[in-house]
């Protein structure tokens, strides 16, 4: 006869792959205890993907199939909706830029403000928000659903690491995402504040990108894709480390999605200002 305690006991479903992957668990800690164990297990779970990225593409064993597999579902999930969201995006900086640049009398700024505005901080920061939501939702949900399924068990059981083998691959397809978003972020955006100020008559076609070219420098290119690929790697690693720790079957999966989600954004906003914050003191910024 069964005992019942011992079906209660019994671990959930990717528990075991867990306490393997990411460390022992603890179901007595404090919200305090677990947050920073989480933290911590986030921690090295980019170091270990990280280091297998490297060491694998030095000896030439990295994943190049699944980096590809996993970059197309990638763009896949997140081009359209980072046009969709750089355009509004692009419309509101220029309306707002234009409109306080008109009552100053400095319309023949607004391409710079505009520009400027927008590479250092717009287009990473709809990146981040793109990387965090689209891109992270969905991998922390294949994974997680894996995980529930014992999949990631199996391999563990055949002596396959589940970092090196899932992680790593999409931690450089979300870096190399990231990079790209970016970019079609930035003239998205870019391009269609040109449009409206040109096109409403706030500035001419050449006061417009000759303040841009005259304020703006290649080190805010630099800064922001830097962003991008601290977001794609940040973001990536919050879904990776949620979806291989989610238990508790369909439930369990979609509460991983939704952690990964504000956690992600939390973190991703954390940075962006500590970045910014960094770039505006250590770099002289241009006057002419």
């Amino acid at each position: 006869m069964s005992d019942p305690a011992a079906k209660t006991a019994r671990p959930r479903p990717g528990a075991a792959a867990a306490r393997r992957i990411l460390g022992p668990d603890s179901f007595a800690r404090s919200k305090f205890e677990e947050g920073l164990h989480t933290f911590g297990a986030m921690i090295a779970l980019g170091i270990g993907a990280t280091r297998f990225a490297v060491v694998d593409i030095v000896r030439g064993r990295f994943s190049w199939e699944e980096f590809f597999l996993q970059g197309w579902f990638m763009i896949r999930v997140s081009l359209l909706p980072t046009v969709l969201v750089a355009i509004p995006f692009g419309i509101i900086v220029a309306v707002q830029v234009g409109a306080v640049a008109e009552q100053i009398g400095a319309s023949s700024f607004t391409g710079a403000v505009n520009g400027i505005g927008v590479l250092r901080q717009g287009a990473p920061l709809v990146t981040s928000l793109l990387m965090a939501g689209a891109v992270g939702s969905a991998l922390c949900a294949n994974l997680g659903s894996r995980t529930v399924r014992e999949e990631i068990d199996a391999m563990a059981v055949m002596g396959l690491n589940p970092v090196q083998r899932l992680v790593a691959p999409r931690v450089v397809a979300a870096v190399a995402v990231g990079l790209m978003l970016n970019v079609v972020v930035a003239v998205t955006a870019i391009m269609t504040g040109f449009a409206l100020n040109v096109g409403t008559g706030v500035t001419s076609s050449g006061s417009y990108l000759g303040s841009f070219t005259g304020f703006a420098q290649i080190s805010d290119l630099w800064l922001a894709e830097g962003k991008a690929a601290i977001f794609g790697f940040v973001a990536t690693i919050v879904a990776c480390h949620k979806g291989l720790t989610a238990s508790g079957g369909a439930k369990g999966v979609a509460d991983a999605v939704n952690q990964t989600v504000v956690l992600a954004f939390i973190m991703l906003a954390v940075i962006n200002v500590a970045l910014t914050q960094a770039y505006v003191s250590l770099v002289p910024q241009a006057i002419a």
